[in-house]
């Protein structure tokens, strides 16, 4: 049976639609906004023997003839996921996971497709709603609906969904995703937004939220679904034995400021314990109870343990619930590189290098909205030993791609305009220690690594996690600068970025189902209090970005000319620009706006290169001198060429104050000559004369001599 639901949210109309697509999936939706379709299928499946977490897996698609185009390149058929697509699947995975029963640990998957496309609405917006409304039509124990939406801050007013034409100039995207009672997950990013402003933008959306998730109440009742039931598995027999032996033992031994000693402390009570109910390496107890059942219990002890502690204001390593570690910042660290910092907070430490480039050296990336163009990156690199761990090297994963995301758009808000400073900039952060918020350090690293590279940011950018233990909406407890261990057994790891100002960077995830707005603006201030403390730290590091880049970086020259005479420039067959850029030893880019970039080892290359380019763009100017070289040589004068590709004629009574037999003579091919113009005719023929240079030349020795008579 066909069903079909539509709505209009905030002027924006979105419907719901099942029973006509994949009718043996577990769940099928299709969503649409104007005209772009999103298909969304969940489907269950038993769960793999001895797993012990919940496997949901999300994979999103954006297909090239959604859009009616072909991918580029030599293969027509899409490859391995986008940075995009990749963005996408987790930002539809984290509110998703939190609603699932508690113990659930079947197999899941959710497909998203997109079908088609508008020129307007982004489908990336759309998957939290369709992979919520497709598992709402399923089997599988959803605790839903949820809901996700895309808010933009566009000529100082909040839109819903806003167009692809109101985010190129939007000071905030934002995506907030949701069910009726609670926040569940943020992403967003925005140029130096108010902590008050944010937190009512994120009211605003979760409102949008909640009217989409009646939308989908709707939904599930016109299709009849049944309501899912579930039995968890039976509590674990040993938990409440292990709750009156181990737990007190393990709030005194994970109380240390070194994670190293708070594991081996805790490692050998475990270890001690299984010795104790399964001597001998046993598997199974006398009740056949097993190791893995032990050794899950004992974890559940110690998340217990942890939550205590933390509720009661005791922090693991000893600090205060808004107390940051240990801060340590160096810039400059590296020699060859263009720019480098270290930025150390507790165990968590990231190593950040920059490299300077130019325009064809940027990030060129075609989607289902036509091509774009990246001229800053940031890559996240998370090594093993990082956490003291070997496993082989891979390419980057989900989480490396995700990281790095985050803190790029977190940096990019700050960076120079193009006109000003037209390098393209890419940074690596290489996270060599790890205990929480590794992608906070890099928005600091990277700040302090753009400095030391000279680059004029507009104001430093720090970043910082907070965390969440909550019992009740009454009982709850915020943590600044969160370990991993405070992560693993919390609530919350909310991660805000920005500078004094605002914030430019966002990202909320959860553990439990959801927070509401007294703890989404207290978090925002404790951040904010965070941040301001971890700018004075960077900024004794370094100040202010450097004056000048490296001496190793290229430098960049810029300049302006009439689109139609890019022509004159390249030549025929490339002819001017390549002599240009062999002379030079500078690399020339143009635009097809006219602008002209010029790169070069040095300055002095790339100033002469530019010379060359402004000769050839001026136009020729009667009475001005130039120095050219003798194109040709003809018995009635010589053709001199005064710019590349311009030539004028030099007549043999124009070659000297004296009578010239034969033009050779005076010049041959090849020889310099400074001459002056003297007309330019109806044809645009160019008069030139060497006779009238050395009559100035004269005119200037004979003033030269007058003055040196009057001096003596």
């Amino acid at each position: 049976m066909k069903v079909k639901v539509e709505r209009e949210v905030q002027g924006k109309l979105v419907s719901l639609t099942t029973g006509q697509i994949a009718k043996q999936a577990s769940g099928a939706v299709l969503v649409q906004l104007g005209d772009t379709v999103l298909f969304v299928a969940a489907q269950t499946g038993p769960a793999r023997p001895g797993i012990d977490f919940f496997p949901l897996s999300v994979d999103y698609r954006e297909r090239f003839a959604a859009a009616g185009k072909f991918a580029g390149g030599f293969l027509k058929r899409e490859g391995r996921p986008t940075t995009k697509e990749i963005l996408t699947c987790r930002l539809t995975d984290r509110p998703l996971r939190p609603l699932f029963a508690k113990g659930y640990k079947e197999e899941v998957q959710i497909q998203a497709n997109v079908l088609s496309v508008d020129e307007e609405n982004d489908p990336s917006a759309l998957t939290i709603l369709g992979a919520s409304a497709a598992l709402g039509i399923s089997d599988a124990p959803f605790q839903g609906p949820v809901a996700g939406v895309r808010v933009g801050l566009v000529d100082g007013e909040l839109v819903l969904y806003p167009t692809q034409e109101e985010l190129k100039t939007a000071k905030l995207d934002l995506i907030v995703a949701g069910h009726k009672d609670a926040v569940t997950m943020i992403e967003g990013f925005g140029d130096q937004i108010p902590e008050d402003d944010m937190a009512d933008a994120i009211q605003f959306a979760h409102e949008c939220v909640i009217e989409l998730c009646e939308l989908q109440e709707e939904f599930l009742s016109k299709a009849e679904c049944r309501p899912v039931t579930w039995e968890p598995a039976p509590e674990n027999p040993f938990v409440g034995m292990l709750m009156e032996k181990a737990k007190d033992k393990l709030k005194e031994a994970l109380q240390n400021p070194s994670k190293e000693a708070r594991h081996t402390a805790a490692d050998e009570i475990r270890d001690a314990l299984v010795a104790e109910h399964f001597p001998d390496d046993a598997e199974e107890d006398a009740e056949g109870r097993t190791v893995g059942e032990f050794k899950a219990a004992l974890y559940q002890v110690k998340s217990k343990a942890v939550r205590e502690l933390l509720l009661e204001g005791k922090r693991l390593d000893g600090r205060k619930p808004n107390e940051l570690r240990n801060v340590e910042c160096e810039a400059g660290l590296l020699p060859r590189v263009h720019g480098s910092a270290l930025f150390t907070r507790g165990e968590t430490q990231s190593l950040a290098t920059v490299a300077l480039g130019t325009s064809r050296d940027r990030q060129r990336a075609d989607g289902i909205f036509g091509e774009s163009e990246a001229r800053f990156m940031l890559h996240y690199y998370f090594p093993s030993y990082s956490v003291g761990e070997v496993r082989p090297i891979r390419g980057p994963g989900r989480r490396e791609i995700g990281h790095g995301a985050l803190a790029e758009r977190s940096v990019e808000w700050v960076l120079p305009p193009e006109e000003s400073f037209p390098y393209t900039m890419r940074v690596i952060s290489d996270i060599t220690e790890s205990n929480g918020s590794s992608s906070m350090a890099s928005v600091c690293s990277a700040t302090l690594s753009l400095m030391d590279a000279g680059v004029p940011i507009s104001k430093p950018v720090a970043g910082i996690s907070i965390g969440l233990v909550q019992e009740s909406d009454d009982e709850w407890m915020l943590l600044t600068d969160i370990m991993g261990d405070e992560d693993h057994h919390g609530d919350m790891d909310f991660k805000v970025a920005g500078s004094q100002h605002g914030i430019t960077g966002i990202q909320l995830d959860m553990k439990v189902t959801g927070i509401k707005d007294p703890v989404i603006r207290a978090t925002l201030t404790q951040a904010r209090e965070a941040r301001i403390e971890l700018l004075k730290s960077m900024l004794s590091a370094i100040r202010r970005p450097r004056p000048e880049i490296s001496e190793f970086a290229p430098r960049l020259l810029h300049t302006k000319i009439d689109p139609q005479k890019i022509g004159l420039i390249i030549g025929p067959g490339g002819k001017n620009i390549r002599a240009i850029q062999e002379e030079s030893g500078a690399q020339i880019d143009i635009q097809d706006d006219g602008t002209v970039t010029i790169a070069a080892t040095n300055r002095e290359n790339a100033e002469a290169a530019l010379a060359r380019v402004e000769a050839i763009t001026e136009d020729i100017k009667v009475g001005r001198i130039y120095t050219g070289k003798v194109s040709s040589v003809k018995d009635f004068g010589a053709f001199v060429e005064i710019a590349p590709g311009k030539d004028g004629l030099c007549h043999i009574s124009e070659l000297s104050d004296d009578y010239v037999k034969n033009v050779t003579d005076i010049c041959k091919q090849g020889d310099v000559l400074e001459v002056k113009v003297i007309a330019i005719d109806d044809q645009n023929r160019v008069k030139l004369s060497r006779k009238a240079v050395l009559a100035e030349q004269a005119e200037e020795g004979d003033s030269d001599e007058d003055g040196d008579g009057e001096e003596e």
